[in-house]
């Protein structure tokens, strides 16, 4: 297959062997709501990709192919984030060339739960998305009635397990990583500065649970509304209690570059930054002279780079980070398709519990019993206007 508009086969093969896994080659591509895309066979002379024939209405008969919905929003507020998964299916279907399995997708726009029962009586064993987690909970009911499992795009941990297997960037997972580290370089008082909110809450009691597994002392924990004036009145506060060594800004970039200076100037002049998972699609924060030195976990972009850019080049725009999950969502499913699953049979979720995990554009990942999926995950620093991995993920579990 050209290489155009798709990851090279040896960056695929190498993801999977970086986590210990092997993902077998083949595609048929289905997309659209109601209709269903079947790609052309090349010849040998061609060098291009797979090219789609004409539409046709409604799904067709299989036998031999596993039918897989995709839920995600292509019309709303998310309609932009829906269709960039999408397509970074359609990317992952042609790179892997899986001869037997189709993807049909579904505007969760309209309503997840309509969605999802939409699927459900097309004949679909699997379903990948919805996005969030109240989309989630609104889809439930009809795929555990089905027997049908979902491999959900959330981070939400609240609606994970019975079916349903979340993907989403953990927030929790993120804190535990970076704390683990700054303990392992000396660390052991830590503040915090969390948003109200469910994020906040929940970002809260990681922190909590983190430091606490460390071996740790988390000595001020300030929970703010977002505006400056909370912001000062809690670092205010932190500076009121015992002395730390680090502080957590439970936040995304705007809040956190608007944080660092008050906190310098307020009694964390030496105080080592920690961020989450948020910080690392907001490149801005490299520019920011008092977030210098500060530490966040995430996964790691180095497969995502490539990925985005051979998105533009066939989409002609750039992706939203999220779409890796669709591309990685894909891989997981091939892998299973191939060695674990027969047409017309139900999905064997047991083989998502694999402890050697799966491999993908973010690295290794693999899911627990609870239903969520534990990453590999990388520390970086941010220094001289740019972000720095100085601790790399694992490459498997």
């Amino acid at each position: 297959m050209a290489e155009t508009g798709a990851i090279r086969q040896a960056d695929i093969w190498n993801i999977v062997r970086r986590a210990g896994r092997a993902v077998m080659l083949g595609s048929a591509l289905f997309l659209a709501a109601c209709q269903t895309i079947v790609p052309k066979s090349t010849g040998p002379g061609t060098t291009g990709p797979a090219q789609p024939a004409p539409v046709q209405p409604g799904l067709p008969t299989d036998e031999t192919r596993h039918r897989i919905a995709l839920l995600v929003p292509l019309s709303g507020s998310n309609a932009g984030v829906g269709k960039s998964i999408s397509n970074a299916t359609t990317m992952a279907l042609l790179d892997t060339a899986a001869t037997n399995v189709r993807v049909t997708t579904y505007d969760t726009g309209r309503g997840s739960a309509a969605a999802a029962s939409k699927a459900i009586a097309d004949g679909n064993r699997l379903i990948l998305g919805p996005l969030t987690g109240d989309e989630v909970k609104a889809a439930a009911p009809y795929a555990r009635k089905a027997g049908v499992p979902i491999i959900s795009f959330s981070n939400d941990a609240s609606v994970a397990g019975n079916g349903v297997y979340i993907m989403g960037y953990s927030p929790a997972q993120s804190v535990e990583r970076v704390v683990s580290f700054a303990k392992s370089k000396g660390i052991s008082n830590f503040a915090a500065l969390v948003p109200t909110g469910v994020y906040g809450e929940r970002t809260g009691n990681a922190m909590l649970q983190a430091v606490r597994k460390s071996g740790g002392t988390v000595v001020s924990m300030q929970n703010y509304d977002r505006n400056a004036l909370s912001i000062k009145a809690a670092i205010g506060k932190l500076a009121e209690g015992s002395e730390y060594q680090a502080v957590l800004i439970a936040d995304g970039g705007r809040v956190a570059m608007q944080a660092a200076p008050m906190l310098r100037q307020n009694g964390g002049a030496a105080a080592r930054i920690l961020g989450t998972e948020l910080w690392n699609t907001e490149s801005e924060l490299a520019g920011s002279a008092a977030l210098n030195g500060a530490w966040f976990a995430s996964v790691s972009d180095a497969y995502y780079r490539q990925l985005a850019s051979k998105y533009r080049k066939r989409f002609g725009t750039a992706p939203y980070r999220l779409s890796a999950l669709g591309y990685d969502a894909v891989l997981l499913t091939v892998k299973i398709a191939q060695q674990d699953w027969k047409p017309g049979r139900a999905f064997p979720t047991g083989a998502l519990t694999d402890k050697g995990g799966f491999a993908g554009i973010d690295g290794a990942f693999r899911f627990g019993r609870d239903g969520v999926a534990e990453r590999a995950l990388e520390v970086q620093q941010i220094g001289n206007g740019k972000f720095s991995v100085i601790d790399a993920a694992p490459g498997g579990f």
